[in-house]
């Protein structure tokens, strides 16, 4: 009797948390699409950290971030107010922004509080463990990054793009293969790259150098694209869905719709296209596995091959999109590139970003 309870109570405990995570998602997939609809404001970091706390089971320590950003934020200013910066155009405070910006995130810094002690402000390095979250997902987390220090290329453009809303400019995400980085736009040099991993202003060479950037991609905003407010938004959404992948709530037709709100507002998203093939042929296997067969009788059903020549149709437009599937140890590779090659890929007219502390 004793063991039938602790069974029962046990079950009982998965289905709760189950059906608190649900509440979760639903409730995280509301905010973003109200975003999204103009029905709340655009607010990139309520996004990141709604997304993060569905996958945290509500447990997302939001006072605490909100503090570690706000220090952010104030080292910020404090480098701005005692540093000199070589730029001399119309826009050179928000230039200094940045500048100060790029320091507070890849500089180590030597400070002295109020009290007179000194401390060092370490900057925040790449993580090349588990870069995809394949074993934790959390290491995608802003929060995660916060706390370690560590991070990769969606956490760390991330956070930059968080702290730059709080300072009181934007930063544009940018899509290269695997990858975000950050895009910005001066009077003097337009449009430049910003890549937070390696710490470097990169020309778009080195996009191209990874080999799986096709020109169809760039014509289609694929990559390299400078993103709206709203299309980071839209990459939240996919967050969203692959984190509660993640998790052992597994409802297919939740994924769906989340890519699927995505793509209203960045209709050309790859990774929300991919998502949502994906989503649709685990549907067809759950379909097939409940007739006792496989996918090889995936024509045989009305609905399985309905299914099926959907996913057809999407992938051939992937493809014409220019998408080409970047394997993953060759991602890294390229990562790796870009700090063995710095002056060949350095963007040389950013060198006004040196900042010198009086």
């Amino acid at each position: 009797m004793r063991k039938l309870l602790l069974l029962f109570l046990i079950v009982n405990c998965f289905v709760l948390k189950a059906q608190n995570n649900q509440y979760l998602y639903d409730e995280a997939f509301t905010t973003l699409s109200e975003m999204l609809e103009e029905k709340r404001p655009l607010n990139f970091k309520k996004a990141v950290f709604t997304v993060e706390n569905a996958y945290l089971d509500g447990l997302l320590d939001t006072i605490s971030l909100n503090d570690q950003i706000n220090f952010l934020k104030k080292l910020s200013i404090k480098i701005r107010e005692n540093s000199k910066l070589e730029y001399q155009e119309k826009d050179s405070l928000i230039v200094k922004k940045y500048a100060s910006l790029f320091a507070v995130i890849k500089d180590s810094l030597f400070m002295v509080n109020q009290k007179g002690k000194e401390f060092i402000h370490l900057p925040f390095n790449y993580d090349f463990e588990d870069v995809f979250g394949h074993q934790d997902w959390s290491k995608m987390f802003v929060s995660k990054l916060l706390s370690s220090h560590i991070g990769n290329c969606h956490s760390i453009p991330y956070l930059y793009k968080i702290v730059a809303q709080e300072i009181g400019v934007t930063a544009n995400l940018a899509l290269a293969p695997n990858h975000i980085y950050i895009k910005h736009r001066s009077v003097k040099n337009g449009w430049y790259n910003t890549e937070l991993t390696s710490g470097i202003f990169p020309i778009d060479a080195w996009i191209m150098a990874s080999g799986y950037v096709h020109l169809d991609a760039i014509r289609n905003g694929v990559y390299m694209k400078a993103l709206t407010e709203k299309e980071s938004i839209a990459l939240c959404l996919v967050d969203l869905a692959q984190g509660y992948q993640k998790a052992e709530i597994y409802d297919l037709d939740f994924v769906i719709k989340c890519a699927n709100k995505a793509l209203e507002y960045f209709p050309n998203y790859v990774n929300a296209m991919i998502l949502k093939t994906e989503a649709k042929g685990k549907k067809i296997e759950n379909i097939l596995s409940s007739y006792n067969t496989d996918f090889r009788s995936v024509r045989k059903y009305p609905k399985t091959h309905a299914i099926f020549k959907e996913i057809e149709k999407e992938l051939a437009i992937i493809h014409k999109l220019g998408y080409r599937q970047m394997p993953e140890e060759m991602y890294l590779d390229w990562l790796v590139s870009l700090k063995k090659e710095k002056q060949k890929y350095a963007n040389k007219k950013i060198n006004t970003f040196n900042t010198k502390t009086n």
